[in-house]
Parts: C-alpha cells; sequence; structure tokens
C-alpha cells in the first residue's frame, strides 16, 4: 500500500446535516491488537448516525471531533493486527464499528475481530452492510425482548410492527415470520405492496383511521409490538395488547422511558420496554446466513458513491427510505 491517505467524511462539530460533512483526505488507520484492516466495499447508514451529528447523544457519542460517522460496513480485508486468528488477508466480510469512534465513510476502516463475520459470495456488499444495526436491533428485540423463537417453535404470537418499510421494520418482518407469529405491520400507502412481499398478514396504512389507532384489521390484541416509528402515544397501544402485552420501544425517548418506570411502579401487567442493542458477533453470523440461504433479504431503498454521502445524509435524515441506505465505493 504506496499511498498513506484516503478519502473520508467526517464532521467537526454538532449540527450542520448533510452540509456539515466535510470531504478531507486522513491518514489510512492501522489495526491494532484484535482489530482488522478493511478496505470497505459499503456502507450501510442508520437514524443514530444523524442523531448523533444533531447531538443527541452527547456527550456520549462521539467520543471525539472530528468524527468519520457510519458502523456498518462490508468490506476486504487488508491486514490484520496482531492477535487476530479467523482472518486474513482476501477474506470478505461483514462489520460493525463502534459508535464510539465511527469510521464507516471511508476508504479503509478498522473493525474489531469480536465483531467482524464472514461473508459469503451469496451475499453482496450492500446486502451485508445493512445488517449490523437494524437486523441485529430487529433479531434482539423479537428473540429476547418478546421471546420469539425463530425456528417455529414456541406457540404462535399476535405481533404488531410500526414502520414496518423502514431499516429495522423490514428485517423485522421477515424475521418475525421465521417464528410462529401473526404480523400486522404499518408503513406508508406506497410501501405496503412491499411490506406484504416480506410476509406481513396484515398491513395498514398509518395515515388512515385505522392506521393511526394501530387496529388489526383481524381484530387480534397484540402481545408484543416492535416499535420502530416515533410519535406515538402509549394511550394509543394500550387498547390493542393483549393482557399481558408489551411494546418493545427501539428508539426510547424521554417520555417512553417515563411509561417504563410507571408501569413498572404500577406493576402493570402490559409493559413498555426499551431496547438498548447489545451485538453479538454470533447473532450477526446468524443474519449473514439466513441471507445466504434465501430467508432474509435487504431491501436497499437506494446507493450512493462515497464522494455523494451527504445525498445518502440527507436522504436519511428525510426519514422515508424503504429499506436500507447504502454508500458504496
Amino acid at each position: 500500500m504506496a499511498e498513506t491517505l484516503m478519502h473520508a467524511v467526517q464532521y467537526s462539530s454538532y449540527g450542520g446535516g448533510a452540509a456539515g460533512l466535510k470531504h478531507v483526505e486522513v491518514p489510512i488507520p492501522t489495526p491494532k491488537q484484535d482489530e482488522v484492516l478493511l478496505k470497505r466495499e459499503a456502507t450501510s447508514l442508520n437514524p443514530v448516525d444523524w442523531k448523533m451529528q444533531k447531538g443527541l447523544l452527547r456527550p456520549f457519542w462521539p467520543r471525539k471531533f472530528p468524527y468519520i460517522p457510519g458502523t456498518d460496513v462490508a468490506g476486504e480485508v487488508i491486514k490484520v493486527g496482531p492477535g487476530v486468528k479467523n482472518y486474513n488477508a482476501g477474506d470478505k466480510v461483514v462489520a460493525m464499528l463502534s459508535h464510539a469512534t465511527g469510521g464507516g465513510l471511508a476508504e479503509f476502516v478498522v473493525a474489531k475481530e469480536s465483531l467482524t463475520v464472514a461473508r459469503p459470495p451469496e451475499v453482496s456488499a450492500a446486502e451485508g452492510a445493512g445488517l449490523p444495526v437494524a437486523a441485529l436491533t430487529a433479531h434482539q428485540a423479537l428473540t429476547q425482548s418478546a421471546g420469539i423463537k425463530l425456528d417455529g417453535s414456541s406457540q404462535q404470537v399476535n405481533l404488531l410492527i410500526t414502520a414496518a418499510s423502514g431499516g429495522v421494520g423490514h428485517y423485522a418482518v421477515q424475521l418475525a415470520k421465521l417464528g410462529n407469529t401473526h404480523v400486522t405491520a404499518t408503513c406508508g400507502a406506497r410501501n405496503m405492496d412491499l411490506v406484504k412481499s416480506l410476509g406481513a398478514d396484515e398491513v395498514l396504512d398509518y395515515k388512515t383511521p385505522e392506521g393511526a389507532a394501530l387496529k388489526s384489521p383481524s381484530g387480534r390484541k397484540y402481545d408484543a409490538v416492535i416499535h420502530c416509528a416515533a410519535g406515538i402515544l402509549w394511550s394509543t397501544f394500550e387498547p390493542n395488547l393483549s393482557a399481558n402485552g408489551k411494546v418493545i420501544d427501539i428508539t426510547p425517548g424521554p417520555s417512553a422511558l417515563m411509561t417504563f418506570a410507571l408501569k413498572k411502579l404500577t406493576f402493570s401487567k402490559k409493559q413498555l420496554v426499551p431496547l438498548m442493542l447489545i451485538p453479538k458477533k454470533k447473532n450477526l453470523d446468524y443474519l449473514v446466513k439466513l441471507v445466504e440461504d434465501g430467508k432474509l433479504k435487504t431491501v436497499i431503498d437506494s446507493k450512493h458513491p462515497l464522494s455523494k454521502a451527504e445525498d445518502a445524509w440527507a436522504k436519511s435524515i428525510d426519514g422515508h427510505a424503504s429499506g436500507k441506505i447504502i454508500v458504496d465505493s
């Protein structure tokens, strides 16, 4: 590697949106203990990326400026650091980077071996890059928070998935249908056919009175809600929940945390459960294998070159993507 600099996209302060992103030349990082250096082929954006730029996660993230955003990457191993046992130069992989340090919107990235998994030829870089934050969140919400066994061995669960055409939602629908579930989903009118094609049993346009009220067309009460939207009050969920129903909120804000505490304090059988993603290598590996086997697909909203990363950023902030927004090479 004769050249020592690489193209990257970064921001140096909170705020600014897409216009706050700057194209820079920075040194190619060196893999440290238990890290691999990747030539990045694709990065997927998540809402948390622009929320961090907006300052909504200060003082935790970003850890320091300037900051190269992006955590979900697919690429080829170029070099391995000391202690790396499972990867060699030339291996194709999917990796999740730390939100604290980022790095995904660059030509080269370093990833920890502990959150890097092999990517078989059947899984494209874009499909693989879509998985880490969004599919892991869907997987954790379904298997841990809702207790659904994805081999279909648990008793039937009536499930509601809000914003089902979005990044987390579109994976949640597909994963839920691997289990014994009846899935009611909400999305915009233009995405109803897409969400049906992913396996949802009932699809509601969230702008209709029935959709806004979250009422199942078949009159079912929900045992669990995978809540991927924003701005829906607990009072809208509560009448639609079964006796022990729970709302699993993947982006809990202050009001959700208040509701969570209140329901706990009053020993309510209906609960709001805030979800904080705990990424695990074995789960990411499982998701990649599902894609390889044709049992899970990444719906790609759009692809943008790194040189136009701000277009992808603006599209993510707009909040109406169907599936995943990808920045490729």
